[in-house]
This record gives structure tokens, C-alpha cells and sequence, in this order.
């Protein structure tokens, strides 16, 4: 199957040549094609899986993480981030015509699900600091005035 040094656009698996005792997939698929401002991919979809056959039902797990450019929530900085899908699972019913199965749109899909919807370049990222002061409103002073001399 694919090797660690293969770069390609498609995942696929055929079906016909798989081992019976199931095969290990490693390799890097370019498949994460976003045109968003505040989420960049970076190289491809590392992949690492298990594809074997189970009665008439193609079964394939492992391991997924993908490189992106990312722009803080909190503070707006960019930073890098790797988003992971540690228990990556697909199943498809195969039959004796099926040759080969793309798994190139569900590992696409998993990652874009595997974002953070809000990613912070860090958990102690105390965000833009804000200089917003109040403006005065003299209308509850005399509240102030009562309110002090009852404490006095």
C-alpha cells in the first residue's frame, strides 16, 4: 500500500490486493483545502492506520493530524497548531465488485471536525488587553453621598 514517503492527493485503499490479516497505511495525503482567513493547513494529512477486512465490511483505524496556521480568538496573534484524530474510525460495506474505497473526503472531514472552533495560541492567553474606562455618570452621586454616610 502507501509508504511514509508518498505524498498524494487521494487516500485510497484497494480492496482487491488487501491482506487478509489487514495492512498498516502511513503515509500523507493533501486533502485539507481551506480558503479561510484565520485557518491555514500546512503540509498534508499525516495518517496512520490499520485497513483490514471483516466479513463483507471494510474496517479501517488509526490515527490522523494535520499542520495549521491559526489565529488566536483571545489575543489575535498567529501561531502554529497541529489538530490530531487519535481514534480515527471508518467502516463501508464492500461486496465482490468493490476494487477500491477513497477515504480522501471522510479523513478530510474528520479533521476540519478536529478543529477548535475558538483556538487560543495558549491556555494562559490573557487575550487583547482592553483600556475601555467608563465615563462618569454624576447622576448617582447623591446615592454615593447616602450610601457613605450610612457606613460612617
Amino acid at each position: 500500500m502507501q509508504m511514509a514517503d508518498d505524498v498524494q492527493n487521494a487516500l485510497k485503499i484497494d480492496v482487491a490486493r488487501l491482506d487478509p490479516d489487514g495492512e498498516r497505511l502511513e503515509g500523507e495525503v493533501y486533502c485539507v483545502d481551506l480558503d479561510e482567513e484565520f485557518v491555514k493547513p500546512f503540509g498534508g494529512v499525516r495518517y496512520s492506520l490499520k485497513a483490514e477486512i471483516a466479513g463483507d465490511e471494510l474496517l479501517v483505524r488509526g490515527s490522523l493530524e494535520q499542520d495549521f496556521d491559526l489565529v488566536c480568538s483571545r489575543c489575535g496573534a498567529d501561531f502554529d497548531d497541529t489538530v490530531k484524530v487519535p481514534d480515527y474510525t471508518f467502516s463501508c460495506e464492500i461486496g465482490e465488485k468493490t476494487s477500491e474505497v477513497d477515504l480522501t473526503e471522510d479523513v478530510r472531514e474528520s479533521i476540519i471536525l478536529a478543529l477548535p472552533t475558538y483556538p487560543v495560541c495558549s491556555e494562559s492567553c490573557p487575550g487583547v488587553e482592553q483600556k475601555v474606562e467608563m465615563p462618569c455618570d454624576g447622576r448617582w452621586d447623591v446615592l454615593d453621598k447616602l450610601k457613605n454616610k450610612k457606613e460612617e
